[in-house]
């Protein structure tokens, strides 16, 4: 399940750049891609990796009001982007915690 929710952080925004933004789709991706590095806040969790961790709630940048946050960016122009590759992430996170733990976060 790990290796699926990993290949989804790059199919999903790959889909989502190539539908909504066509035309400039490849510069869409690598901003959306960029999003990937809110896994940063990883590197401070102790002990670094755990199995059935889930990320929404636990990590600094996956935490309600970060991702309210970035919910807000998708309605800012020049951030849009930036803010879909970020909701994109958090979405993907929380189904991978309903799929490991059994629990739903939104």
């Amino acid at each position: 399940m790990h290796i699926l929710h990993l290949v989804l952080h790059f199919i999903i925004p790959a889909i989502i750049a190539k539908l909504a933004f066509a035309k400039h789709w490849r510069i869409s991706y690598l901003v959306m891609m960029s999003t990937m590095l809110v896994d940063l806040d990883h590197l401070l969790a102790n002990p670094l990796y755990a199995l059935n961790r889930c990320s929404i709630g636990f990590h600094p940048l996956h935490e309600p009001i970060a991702i309210a946050v970035y919910g807000i960016l998708c309605f800012v122009p020049k951030l849009r982007l930036v803010g879909i590759g970020l909701i994109i992430h958090m979405s993907l996170d929380s189904a991978d915690c309903f799929m490991t733990n059994g629990v739903w976060y939104v």
